[in-house]
């Protein structure tokens, strides 16, 4: 099956949505950063007990759980040429369960196919890999989220591949420029997929709609 999407045109794309919002985009990556960093810090003396422990990582989770589906909503807003809100935190915030599982589920798929010689967990996790977008974008169930991941990307595993490819080059490139290349590579790549989610997703629709 022919590619759906060319990764010169995804990259050009999420950069320039990126680069007109980069301040907001970045400062937001920071802040989450921070917080992690307070929270762990504040977390060290009760992390003595298990049930400290417990606490803390409960904690991290929910803000990171947050921190994705508002980050995610934020892209999508800079896509459609919005400036990102912070308000899309809390109004993504009712499903962090619905992420949560749905992101165990996509977790425990991708570590046993990566066990069961590496290939297949990376076979699942290109495939699986946009439910998050679903969730946010079409406020998907847990299951449900997954398997309209899964027949978007059918016939498009090598091309998302190599998008994978481009994603991990330029984080390479974000690290190498040290502290301010990372913190900008950071939303080109959640850029990049969402935009290639999009894309995709627009495709399927079509193609559902003319089989009808």
């Amino acid at each position: 099956m022919e590619p759906k999407f060319m990764i010169s045109e995804v990259f050009g794309t999420s950069w320039k949505h990126t680069k007109s919002q980069i301040w907001v985009l970045v400062g937001l990556f920071i802040g989450f950063s921070i917080l992690s960093m307070i929270v762990t810090l504040f977390g060290m003396p009760a992390q003595g007990s298990i049930v400290g422990r417990v606490i803390v990582q409960i904690v991290s989770l929910l803000i990171s759980c947050i921190f994705m589906l508002g980050y995610v909503k934020n892209i999508f807003q800079a896509l459609d040429g919005e400036e990102p809100q912070f308000s899309a935190y809390g109004q993504q915030s009712r499903k962090i369960i619905t992420y949560l599982i749905a992101n165990i589920l996509f977790s425990i798929a991708v570590c046993i196919g990566t066990v069961l010689l590496i290939i297949p967990g990376i076979y699942l996790y290109l495939r699986l890999q946009f439910f998050t977008a679903f969730i946010v974008e079409e406020d998907c169930g847990i299951i449900e989220s997954l398997q309209k991941s899964w027949n978007m990307t059918q016939g498009q595993t090598l091309p998302l591949f190599l998008l994978l490819l481009t994603m991990i080059g330029t984080a390479i490139v974000g690290c190498i420029l040290f502290f301010v290349g990372f913190f900008v590579a950071i939303p080109l790549i959640y850029m990049m997929q969402c935009y290639t989610f999009r894309k995709l997703n627009t495709i399927s629709t079509e193609e559902e709609v003319q089989q009808l």
